[in-house]
C-alpha cells in the first residue's frame, strides 16, 4: 500500500510560482508522476521521475517552466512551477507507479493516486 498526500496548491497571478509537494508513506521508492485535470477535461500528464532520479519527462506545455525532483529518501516528490499561466489552472495529482520503474506519461500505468491539490492562476 502507498499513501500519497499533495500540498502546496493555491491562487497565484500569472507569471508567479508555486511549489507542490507529494509525500509518500507505506511502501515508497517508485517512479512517480504528476498529472492535472481541469474542469471538463481529461486528466493530462505533467511530469514524471524515475526512482533513481536519473530520468525525468515533461509535457511539452510545461517544459522549461516546471521542474520535478525527489528527496534522497524517495518519500517526497516536488513539482516546482514557475512562470505560471492561466491554462495551468487545474487540480494536480501525484501518482506512484508500482508496476515498474518507468516514469510513464500514461495515467493507466499508475496504481496509487493522491487526492489532489488545486492550483488556480489568475490573469
Amino acid at each position: 500500500q502507498v499513501q500519497l498526500v499533495e500540498s502546496g496548491g493555491g491562487l497565484v497571478q500569472a507569471g508567479g510560482s508555486l511549489r507542490l509537494s507529494c509525500v509518500a508513506s507505506g511502501r515508497t521508492g517508485y517512479a512517480m508522476g504528476w498529472f492535472r485535470q481541469a474542469p471538463g477535461k481529461e486528466r493530462e500528464f505533467v511530469a514524471a521521475i524515475r526512482r533513481s532520479d536519473t530520468t525525468k519527462y515533461y509535457a511539452d506545455s510545461v517544459k522549461g517552466r516546471f521542474t520535478i525532483s525527489r528527496d534522497n529518501a524517495k518519500t517526497t516528490v516536488v513539482l516546482q512551477m514557475n512562470s505560471l499561466k492561466p491554462e495551468d489552472t487545474a487540480v494536480y495529482h501525484c501518482a506512484a507507479n508500482v508496476l515498474n520503474d518507468y516514469p510513464s506519461t500514461r495515467p493507466s500505468q499508475y496504481t496509487y493516486w493522491g487526492q489532489g491539490t488545486q492550483v488556480t492562476v489568475s490573469s
